[in-house]
């Protein structure tokens, strides 16, 4: 694979063998902006979005697009998402305060989590969101008190998340389909029907739809499919039991992509058109309404690409007969994808952008554990202190499990498109990691 296909799709090698986004020679953002520094490019974002809706479009005429926020969200993408048209699956107080300050329709929110706060259903309710995915029985009674109180002119539209026990083939951290997870009502326990019956023993709750999600980071079409049958069964072994209508299906998202040359990406025109056929061929074997809303939670794929982390090199440290480690500025606070899930990302020299790989090196972050190295091989040319490393594909679940270890603070963001970068977050200070504690 090329190094095209890992970064943005404005990535280029300028005139000075600098990487350049987005117009930008990242080497002049890292000086002014400092490192780490997360590079995400507007143009990338936007045409991501729109090919995802023009593909499900042409495949399913009532469709809608969530973007599943716990990817990444801030106000800059809010508002950007909500021009293109979509949706959101957002699973936290703040997620929705960021949603309605963007003015999203509360009609495109949907609202998920296996442990929803009474404070998280209050804040979706006041913005008028009546969307809510169903993960356990016990938030039941606590929607249906809170809707009467804060909303009592609106009926909550529930979804029951199932749990098709199906394995995704994905890291076991990532796999949330099986009968041993903490999402979903289990199918073939009879958690979810039972789910069912108490919903409609609820005036202000209503079941409207189906949800399912087996995982991330997923590659098998296959599994994807079964699971996809094994929701179908149950709407119709539903509608027989007591008149379900299966009036909306989200079935969910996690779809993969590639990090490095060894990995592709799920390709989004073949697995929309696949989906969509077996979908409507499905409902159509059951008997089944196959004018039915479609959802589908993207995040990843969406905005993974977009993104890249810059990394100043502190050290070069051999160990003779061993290995060479290359210390960078930042790691596992801003990255801890490699020591939670042994993601395999691939490096770049961004200041030697052009120049081969001259040997094989292993990425530190600067962080206090031995478990923090970001690439165990990294083939680079060779490297110097000072020189500004890019990883590519840093723009999902990076930044929102960026942590204040060490009391370092979390990196800034800058977004670039024909050649202006504006700065989207700050970097931290220590002020701000201090401002919670109140004996300083």
């Amino acid at each position: 694979m090329s190094w095209q296909n890992l970064f943005p799709f404005t990535a280029r090698t300028n005139d000075a063998q600098h990487l350049e986004i987005g117009g930008c020679d990242v080497t002049e953002l890292a000086a002014k902006f400092g490192t780490p520094l997360y590079v995400y490019d507007e143009t990338t974002l936007r045409a991501q979005a729109t090919r995802a809706l023009v593909t499900f479009r042409a495949h399913w005429e009532n469709v809608t697009l969530l973007y599943a926020t716990k990817a990444y969200f801030a106000p800059f993408l809010a508002r950007l998402y909500r021009e293109l048209g979509l949706g959101l699956d957002v699973t936290s107080e703040g997620e929705i305060v960021i949603a309605r300050r963007a003015g999203f329709d509360p009609n495109t929110i949907y609202v998920h989590g296996n442990n929803k706060s009474p404070d998280e259903i209050r804040a979706a309710l006041a913005m008028g969101v009546t969307h809510f995915v169903v993960d356990n029985l016990d938030e039941l009674p606590l929607l249906s008190s809170l809707a009467s109180r804060h909303s009592p002119f609106a009926i909550c539209a529930l979804f029951i998340r199932l749990s098709p026990n199906i394995d995704a083939h994905t890291h076991r951290y990532m796999t949330t389909g099986v009968a041993d997870s903490k999402f979903g009502l289990g199918i073939r326990n009879g958690m979810a029907e039972r789910a069912a019956h108490e919903i409609a023993k609820y005036e202000k709750l209503q079941l409207v739809g189906l949800h399912f999600h087996i995982g991330s980071q997923v590659f098998d079409a296959d599994a994807l499919g079964d699971a996809l049958n094994a929701v179908l069964d149950v709407a119709a072994e539903w509608r027989a039991k007591f008149n379900f209508e299966l009036r909306e299906l989200n079935i969910g998202g996690g779809w993969g992509v590639a990090y490095n040359d060894a990995q592709t990406t799920l390709d989004m025109e073949t697995f929309a058109e696949n989906t969509t056929r077996a979908l409507r061929d499905g409902l159509r074997a059951r008997g089944l309404d196959e004018k039915l809303k479609l959802l589908a939670e993207p995040g990843r794929a969406l905005i993974a690409r977009a993104g890249v982390a810059l990394y100043r090199v502190g050290s070069v440290k051999e160990i003779p007969g061993v290995r060479t480690y290359v210390a960078l500025d930042g790691g596992m606070g801003d990255n801890v994808r490699p020591a939670l899930y042994g993601a395999q990302y691939q490096a770049y020299l961004a200041n030697r952008f052009a120049e081969p790989a001259a040997r094989e090196y292993a990425l530190a972050g600067r962080y206090c554990e031995q478990g923090d190295v970001l690439i165990e091989r990294a083939p680079l040319p060779e490297t110097r202190v000072g020189d500004l490393v890019a990883i590519p594909v840093a723009g999902a679940y990076q930044l929102p499990l960026a942590s204040n270890y060490n009391l370092i603070p979390r990196p800034a963001v800058v977004v670039v498109q024909n050649g202006r970068a504006r700065l989207v977050r700050r970097r931290e200070t220590l002020e701000d990691m201090l401002a919670c504690d109140v004996d300083v």
